[in-house]
């Protein structure tokens, strides 16, 4: 995996600087966002590995059916990946490039999981926790576990914040056993 992620970095840094110079990073977020999907399926990855594979067939198979950026850079970019035999380090290329953009957009993407699905009020207040905490704008991603009990865990970069029901039992049976 960390090897994948260093043979990726550069890719992403240049997909980056394509997309900030072209003042699209959102459109191209979503363009490689959408080729790291279509790379990711077992059947695809099969068809990209396979040497008869040209480029262009490489760039027609994961250029985004509709795009709001230069359709021409993402086919280079795409065409470069090809060429290189990179294609299969399009989903660690997508997500390196989204870590490049929240930061320049000064956004922190966090995944909030609870037992149960929360109401929008209560995102909302965990939106502003979060915004007063880290100083910047919050991108919310929500997911259910109901092994969670009750409350639940925010994980927003480096920062876990788990106000979870297991979690709490979990710290109590270690302090309980010590």
């Amino acid at each position: 995996m960390s090897q994948a992620l260093t043979l990726a970095r550069p890719y992403a840094r240049a997909a980056f600087s394509l997309a900030r110079d072209a003042g699209a990073l959102a459109g191209w977020s979503d363009a490689l966002g959408f080729a790291a999907r279509v790379s990711a399926d077992p059947q695809v990855a099969a068809v990209l590995g396979h040497p008869a594979l040209t480029t262009n067939d490489a760039v027609t198979l994961l250029a985004p059916p509709s795009a709001s950026i230069d359709t021409e850079a993402f086919a280079r970019f795409i065409g470069l990946l090809a060429d290189n035999r990179r294609l299969p380090l399009l989903p660690e290329i997508a997500g390196l490039f989204d870590e490049l953009r929240f930061e320049a957009e000064r956004v922190v993407k966090a995944r909030v999981t609870s037992a149960t699905a929360l109401p929008a009020s209560e995102l909302d207040t965990i939106k502003a926790a979060l915004r007063k905490r880290f100083g910047r704008e919050v991108e919310v991603e929500t997911a259910v576990d109901e092994n969670l009990i009750g409350g639940a865990v925010i994980d927003a970069g480096d920062v876990v914040i788990d106000g979870s029901l297991r979690g709490k039992l979990g710290r109590l049976q270690a302090a309980l056993s010590n």
